[in-house]
């Protein structure tokens, strides 16, 4: 119904070793994961960053999450990077 066409015979599926999409899963799952780490750390920070505007104690949390959101950017960048110059 989504219009692909099932192997047919001895021909390889999407994901089979040996075919593009499977050289690629890898790359696509540390992006994923990467994307998923950063968006839930900016909100993280934001939030804090609220919570401390407003008169929260909790200006540690805050701190934190501001730290950790720029490592994980850092080492975003670092690995696209790395993964272009190859």
């Amino acid at each position: 119904m989504d219009g692909r066409k099932a192997p047919a015979g001895n021909g390889l599926g999407d994901l089979e070793p040996g075919t593009r999409q499977r050289a690629q899963l890898r790359t696509r799952v540390a992006d994923i994961s990467w994307t998923a780490l950063c968006v839930v750390l900016a909100l993280w920070a934001v939030w804090s960053a609220v919570g401390v505007a407003r008169g929260a104690t909790a200006w540690a949390y805050c701190a934190v999450a501001w730290v950790l959101l720029a490592v994980a950017l850092a080492l975003r960048a670092a690995a696209i990077r790395r993964r272009n110059s190859l």
